[in-house]
């Protein structure tokens, strides 16, 4: 910033003074032509009704590239493919944390008890399977968003883009975040 000032108040300096060059001897409109750097190019408009307007557009989408519909590709592409699972999973995460703590910040206004002794009490009186149930249900999304969070980082550097390297990849990251969904939900 103050570099910059320095270089404007120089340059007005420079031209507010007096120069050899620059006097009145030389004309001004050949200055200004020799220095100029603005371009003119015309431009020719038409006007155009809507329904022409409209038919226009109609001939330009007739040239546009189709995305293929997902039911052409292979069921295990489509429906076991990593990047929608991180999607959903990471909207589940966001959607769930948002119940949470809407409920949380209601609940005072109507009479519920969901604060941390409450939330104790109720997992001590729950059964071991639901326990882990529940906790493999919050587990497996944050594992695999996180596994596959990683992965697609790779992708970044223009890593592991052959398709034996993503197929590959797609299993290890289910299995790891299964496994260690399991390991959390059974850890505590």
């Amino acid at each position: 910033m103050i570099a910059q000032r320095v270089g404007v108040s120089a340059l007005r300096r420079a031209a507010g003074k007096p120069s050899v060059f620059f006097n009145s001897q030389i004309p001004k409109a050949v200055v200004a032509s020799s220095m100029s750097t603005t371009q003119i190019r015309p431009v020719a408009t038409a006007k155009v009704s809507v329904a022409d307007g409209n038919e226009i557009l109609a001939k330009q989408r007739l040239h546009r590239p189709i995305s293929p519909h997902l039911t052409i590709y292979k069921m295990e592409q489509t429906w076991f493919g990593a990047s929608i699972w991180t999607r959903i999973t990471g909207g589940g995460l966001s959607a769930a944390f948002y119940v949470y703590f809407g409920t949380y910040l209601v609940a005072p206004l109507l009479g519920w008890h969901v604060e941390a002794a409450s939330l104790v009490s109720a997992a001590a009186a729950a059964p071991v399977a639901l326990k882990a149930g529940l906790k493999f249900l919050v587990a497996w999304p944050f594992t695999f968003h996180f596994f596959n969070g990683i992965r697609h980082l790779t992708y970044d550097f223009a890593l592991g883009f052959a398709k034996p390297e993503i197929i590959k990849w797609g299993w290890v990251i289910w299995s790891t975040s299964l496994v260690s969904a399991l390991g959390l939900a059974f850890a505590w």
